[in-house]
C-alpha cells in the first residue's frame, strides 16, 4: 500500500481527502471551462465600472457647484459598496452553483452512493466557493484602485470581520437556495440568481435604509446584511468602528446561518424520503 493510502486509513485524513476531492473537482470544472469566469471576472468588473463612473460623475459635477466634499463620499460608499456586496454575491452563487453542477451532469446519485457525507461534501464546494469569491473580490479591489483610486484597505482592520459576517450570510443564502432546488427541482434554480436581488435593495448597500420607503425599513433592520453594510460605510467614512452595528450582524448572522442548515437538513430528509433523486437520474 502507498503512503498516501496508508494516510488515508485514518477516519479523519479519509475525510479531509474527500473534502478537497470535491474542492478540486470543482476547481478543475472552473478551469475548463473558460466560459464559466463570466460570472468570476466580467460581471464583477461591469458593476465596478458602472457605480464607480456614476459617483465620479456626481463629483465632477458636485465640483463644478462647489459642494464636492459631499458628494465624493457618496463615490466612497458605492465603491466600498461594490467591494463588499460581491463577498456575499459570490459566495452565494458559487456554492449553489456548485450544487447545480451536479444536477445538470445528472450526478446527484453517484454522488450519494458514495462514502461522501453531506458535511464534507459542503465544505468542499465552500472551499472551492471561497477561491472564486477571492478571484472575484481582488478584480473588484484592483479595479477601484487603478481607475478610482479607492483602496479597499483603507477600511483598516475592522473589513475583516465584516467580510467574514459577509461570507456566511452568502453561505447561508446558498443553503436555502440548495434546499429548494433540492425539495422543487429544476423550477428553483432561477433562485441562485434571483434570490439576492431582493436582499441587495433592502440592505442599503449604497445608501442608508433611512431611505427607502418607511414600510420597508423594518424588514431591511432585522437583515444582518444591513448592520454589515452600515458598518462599511461607517468604515469608509473614516469612522471609529460602530460595534452595537457589529453586534447586531453578528447576532443575525448567526441566526441566518442556523436556520439555513436547519432548512438545508430538512429539505435533504424529504428530498430522501420522496426519492426526488429519479429527478436527475
Amino acid at each position: 500500500m502507498t503512503a498516501t493510502g496508508l494516510a488515508l486509513r485514518t477516519p479523519r485524513a479519509a475525510s479531509a481527502h474527500r473534502v478537497l476531492a470535491v474542492a478540486r473537482r470543482h476547481w478543475l470544472l472552473l478551469l475548463r471551462s473558460p466560459h464559466r469566469f463570466f460570472d468570476v471576472f466580467v460581471w464583477p468588473v461591469v458593476d465596478t465600472l458602472l457605480y464607480g463612473s456614476i459617483g465620479l460623475f456626481a463629483a465632477d459635477a458636485a465640483a463644478a457647484a462647489g459642494a464636492g466634499g459631499e458628494v465624493a463620499a457618496v463615490m466612497v460608499f458605492l465603491l466600498s459598496g461594490t467591494v463588499l456586496w460581491h463577498l456575499v454575491h459570490q459566495t452565494q452563487i458559487s456554492l449553489a452553483t456548485g450544487f447545480l453542477e451536479e444536477t445538470w451532469s445528472r450526478n446527484v446519485m453517484g454522488l450519494l452512493t458514495t462514502p461522501t457525507r453531506g458535511w464534507e461534501y459542503l465544505a468542499g464546494v465552500g472551499a472551492f466557493a471561497l477561491l472564486r469569491t477571492a478571484l472575484s473580490t481582488a478584480a473588484v479591489a484592483a479595479l477601484a484602485l487603478a481607475a478610482y483610486a479607492f483602496d479597499v484597505t483603507d477600511l483598516g482592520l475592522g473589513l475583516l470581520p465584516v467580510a467574514a459576517l459577509l461570507l456566511t450570510c452568502g453561505w447561508s443564502a446558498a443553503l436555502m437556495v440548495v434546499g429548494l432546488v433540492l425539495r422543487y427541482g429544476s423550477g428553483a434554480e432561477a433562485l441562485v440568481w434571483g434570490a439576492l436581488s431582493v436582499v441587495m435593495p433592502l440592505s442599503g448597500v449604497f445608501y442608508p435604509v433611512s431611505t427607502l420607503p418607511a414600510p420597508l425599513r423594518p424588514v431591511a433592520e432585522l437583515l444582518p446584511t444591513t448592520h454589515l453594510f452600515a458598518v462599511g460605510r461607517e468604515l469608509a467614512a473614516g469612522r471609529a468602528m460602530p460595534w452595537g452595528e457589529l453586534l447586531w450582524a453578528t447576532t443575525g448572522t448567526a441566526v441566518l446561518l442556523a436556520a439555513g442548515i436547519l432548512f438545508l437538513g430538512r429539505m435533504t430528509a424529504v428530498f430522501r424520503r420522496r426519492g426526488l433523486v429519479t429527478r436527475y437520474s
